[in-house]
């Protein structure tokens, strides 16, 4: 009998568009990289017009508030939010400003992230620029902007074409998407709770670029070996009852097949059956450091009684940082 095929392999087949919710402000003056250098854990200060840099928006205790990009240009930034509360972000921006900054902060401004997915276009081929990089769109009037192979577009107005020429994705297919890369969302993941080193963004936080909000913790969990758990991502066989549905909902326990306590599960989806195999239920998952090497994880009672857990690491997860305390 032929194994099933890894649902973490799955791609539509079709060329298709991603769309996310999106939110987007704007800082001008003089002292906006600076403001944003220090209230973002991604080195601002210097940085050119024409960049887009990938950070977090932390509070003072390094707690995840969303996921943003940077979008710089001559007189300041535009603060893109791409998963979270925008208007949270905007807020505790507004909080820290002060008379003598050179700054002035913008509305809230809603828009829409959209991402190519599958196999290219046959035909038009897609505008781009360089990774890191943005530029606005169209370059005559720049009603939007493209952040790499990303249209950044107002909410609301009919995507421009070849965008426009992709199929969207279903609501559930957006889902399986974003649980195979491990992308943080709000509020399974996103929460107040969780920082950036336990669900991967590593590569969105400097360690090096001096003070700024939540630094001081994210060097300690760095120096001192402190992050206590890890994001990943599983999967679970289940006959669909509703007692499996239960306990593969976000916030069920997690144990170990001796029971010891595991972790939880953040975010779930149950994926259409197919003939002959139980239906799977994939998602992601905070797991408690000592058991990141378990072969296998439960959710409810360990053995008939539960759902046995198989875990891999997500294809966007990137490793906390090793620390002075902590081995390579």
């Amino acid at each position: 009998m032929t194994a099933a095929p890894s649902p973490w392999a799955w791609q539509p087949p079709r060329p298709s568009r991603l769309v996310e919710a999106a939110s987007l402000m704007r800082l001008t003056g003089p002292d906006s990289l600076r403001v944003l250098h220090g209230q973002t854990s991604q080195v601002l200060e210097g940085a050119r017009p024409g960049q887009c840099l990938a950070a977090c928006s932390i509070g003072p205790t390094a707690r995840l508030r969303a996921l943003a990009e940077v979008m710089v240009v001559e007189d300041g930034a535009w603060l893109v939010v791409t998963a979270g509360d925008g208007s949270q972000v905007h807020q505790a921006l507004d909080r820290v400003l002060f008379p003598a900054d050179q700054v002035q902060l913008g509305p809230v401004i809603e828009a829409v992230l959209v991402t190519p997915i599958g196999p290219p276009a046959p035909t038009s081929p897609l505008p781009c620029c360089e990774p890191g990089t943005w530029q606005p769109f169209p370059p005559s009037d720049g009603e939007g902007w493209l952040l790499g192979e990303r249209l950044l577009w107002p909410d609301g107005s009919p995507l421009p074409a070849p965008w426009s020429e992709l199929a969207p994705l279903e609501p559930a297919e957006q889902e399986r998407w974003r649980l195979r890369f491990g992308r943080p969302a709000a509020p399974g993941e996103i929460n107040g709770e969780t920082n950036p080193f336990e669900l991967g963004l590593a590569d969105r936080v400097s360690l090096s670029k001096g003070c700024y909000v939540g630094q001081e913790t994210l060097a300690k969990l760095c120096t001192y070996d402190g992050v206590k758990q890890q994001l990943r991502r599983f999967v679970a066989l289940s006959d669909g009852s509703e007692g499996d549905a239960a306990l593969t909902s976000a916030g069920t326990p997690l144990t170990t097949s001796s029971g010891e306590r595991a972790g939880r599960i953040t975010s779930a989806l149950a994926l259409p059956a197919t003939p002959g195999e139980s239906t799977r239920v994939i998602g992601l998952a905070l797991v408690r450091r000592q058991t990141l090497d378990e072969p296998l994880l439960w959710a409810g009672a360990p053995g008939s009684g539960g759902l046995g857990l198989t875990l891999s690491i997500p294809e966007g997860f990137v490793a906390p940082p090793v620390g002075a305390g902590r081995p390579a």
